[in-house]
């Protein structure tokens, strides 16, 4: 490797992981969603717009790595897991190149990969870009190990010439042909090595229909997209069909109406066959704009079937799937619990006490407001009222030394309120821990091609309730 690949990794790598600082963590018990996920050094896994394969008996993870302050190209990060839960970092797959269309100032958006099955290498797509969405083609890099390092090779042709869309996903049907999907519902079949394009298998079904995700289960397709609302949520819908060329019929919403996909946006499906079951595993990312290293989050949920239609009827906070027999399971969160009103709570600054959606809270707009918890214990978490008016809540987890443990940014903003766990510490030796939750004087909020603008209305943080494991 050259000297100057060697440190533009480094680089990269400080870069993306600019803002961690939790110690190494213990094991996660579940998968949660809309929390910030930590891997096996303590640092936030980034990994949006993404995907996950199974290569042996370990699932890999790969997706935008983030930082806090730009939207450009910060290179694509890799994950293994064993359990779908604990996630640890591998690489980052795919880095800054030090030129050209994934050089510096680019964008490279929703990295796909697939492994192709009659020449075992791995392929990497995505959304290349420049920072003001002038230049989109989809790109593609390939690799002899699933972790990488990817080579990018340019754009994927067409009868020559590149795919010119923005949104794109992939889909590997069973008899190992690939696909690449792009917004509005095209579908496109790879050449037998996925290197270009052979055929153009369905044409557009919808205008609009971002981030398509497609996946089969048994004789039926599924194909779900979002409406164009930039970073913001909307209620993903999905179509079914017999073949991939069509006819596609109109199937619903993934979640009831004005839920906005659980505050998320669908990017893959994960197909788990287990010994007693097979689980498909619904992605979304949850966006925070401009915080995407530190507040975007994803959710995570099991998909439910009624004939040929799909829901996610039910938000969980945490489930649990058993790779080896395919089984999920709700998992009932089992903590100590501290009312906002509680006596131990150490509040500083102006604070309101008023009934949010039944439940009792704390909320606050005013600079350098904060409440602290001290407690003994191994895990911490909070619940809030997600709001139209909320904004960033900073959340530091020092120890009785006063070492920072846990340094985050915690989006409470929502377009539609409910009650929401939005932040669990990762599992820490028993000692005593202090929380500070505190008003970031910050928000969400965005304006997109047209100038429409999007997001909080206000830096509201709010406090329902924390949660303590001892």
């Amino acid at each position: 490797m050259k000297i100057s690949n060697i440190v533009l990794l480094a680089l990269a790598f400080a870069f993306s992981y600019q803002l961690s600082y939790a110690q190494q963590s213990g094991k996660t018990d579940a998968i949660y969603s809309g929390l910030p996920w930590y891997d096996q050094h303590g640092n936030v896994v980034s990994a949006h717009g993404g995907n996950i394969i199974k290569e042996k008996n370990l699932f890999y993870l790969f997706g935008e790595a983030h930082t806090d302050t730009s939207n450009a190209f910060a290179g694509f990060n890799c994950y293994s897991s064993k359990d779908l839960n604990n996630w640890e970092f591998e690489r980052i797959a795919l880095p800054v190149q030090l030129s050209g269309k994934l050089g510096p100032n680019r964008v490279g958006e929703r990295p796909k990969v697939m492994k192709n099955l009659k020449t075992g290498e791995f392929i990497m797509y995505m959304h290349v870009d420049t920072l003001g969405y002038q230049d989109q083609f989809v790109g593609y890099a390939v690799s002899k190990k699933v972790t990488g390092p990817y080579q990018f090779k340019g754009a994927l042709l067409y009868h020559g010439m590149p795919i010119k869309k923005w949104d794109m996903g992939t889909f590997q049907d069973d008899d190992g042909k690939g696909y690449l999907l792009t917004h509005g519902g095209v579908i496109h079949q790879l050449s037998d090595d996925y290197k270009s394009i052979i055929a153009e298998t369905n044409k557009q079904i919808i205008s609009g229909f971002e981030s398509p995700t497609l996946f089969r289960k048994g004789d039926t397709y599924y194909f779900i997209g979002s409406h164009l609302t930039s970073w913001e949520k909307n209620d993903n819908y999905y179509y079914t069909a017999k073949s991939l060329s069509g006819p596609w019929v109109y199937g619903g919403l993934l979640t009831p109406k004005d839920q906005l996909t659980w505050n998320s946006q669908t990017t893959f499906v994960l197909k788990i066959a287990g010994s007693k079951d097979t689980t498909y595993l619904f992605m979304g990312d949850r966006w925070s704009y401009p915080r995407q290293l530190s507040a975007a989050t994803y959710v995570w949920q099991p998909v439910k079937f009624y004939g040929d239609s799909i829901s996610l009827p039910k938000y969980l906070d945490a489930w649990t799937i058993d790779p080896k027999t395919g089984l999920a399971v709700e998992k009932n969160i089992k903590y100590r619990v501290i009312e906002r009103n509680d006596k131990q709570l150490q509040y500083a600054g102006d604070w309101d006490k008023s009934v949010i959606e039944a439940d009792l809270v704390s909320r606050s707009q005013a600079v350098n407001a904060s409440c602290s918890f001290t407690f003994n214990g191994t895990q911490i978490g909070l619940q809030t009222v997600v709001r139209p008016d909320n904004g960033y809540a900073s959340i530091v987890l020092t120890d009785k030394k006063g070492k920072i443990r846990i340094k985050n940014l915690v989006d409470m903003y929502a377009k539609t309120s409910a009650s929401r766990l939005v932040f669990l510490s990762p599992v820490l030796p028993k000692g005593e821990y202090k929380l500070t939750i505190s008003t970031a004087g910050e928000r969400p909020n965005w304006s997109d091609k047209k100038k429409t603008k999007y997001g909080s209305t206000a830096n509201n943080i709010t406090i329902s309730k924390l949660i303590i494991k001892e």
